[in-house]
């Protein structure tokens, strides 16, 4: 299905950050971009044929105290308790639009789980190891590529958590 959408023009600039982020982290996984959105997780899955569990969202959050960025990564099934999250950075967390842009440079609804302008701690949901493969947001809200959860954990030194 998605061999059918992906357009045939070169990637653009964000997708191909990503693309090179990737293949230096040793992987050869292929971004693509689809002419329908992937803002979404339930875009994202109907665009790619999948269950709306296996997208990987990627949320970036801000600690209310010390303004650091945390990743979350989740399951696009899942909602993120904000909360639980909170209390294993022992602070509240926020979001805003210009923040998420400005550590990852990428917009809300194409954030990756890699290549961000800054370090960010990376949380993930553990729902997503239950699925062979899961497709991730690559750079703008119409790419994505796909990848195993265990690949996921080793790009990102994420640490897994339960999120819901």
């Amino acid at each position: 299905m998605i061999e059918q959408e992906q357009k045939s023009h070169q990637l653009s600039s964000s997708a191909k950050k990503v693309q090179e982020v990737l293949k230096v982290l040793g992987l050869e996984l292929q971004v693509v971009e689809l002419q329908e959105t992937t803002r979404t997780s339930a875009d994202a899955a109907r665009a790619v044929g999948c269950e709306v569990g296996q997208i990987a969202k990627s949320l970036v959050f801000r600690g209310q105290r010390t303004q650091r960025p945390i990743l979350v990564i989740a399951s696009g099934s899942n909602r993120v308790n904000e909360k639980r999250v909170g209390e294993l950075i022992s602070e509240s967390l926020e979001r805003q639009c210009r923040f998420v842009r400005q550590k990852t440079g990428f917009v809300i609804g194409g954030v990756p789980p890699v290549g961000h302008a800054e370090k960010l701690e990376v949380f993930i949901d553990e729902d997503l190891l239950q699925y062979g493969e899961i497709w991730a947001a690559a750079g703008t809200p119409n790419a994505v590529f796909r990848l195993t959860p265990s690949d996921l954990v080793r790009i990102t030194e994420g640490r897994v958590i339960g999120i819901k």
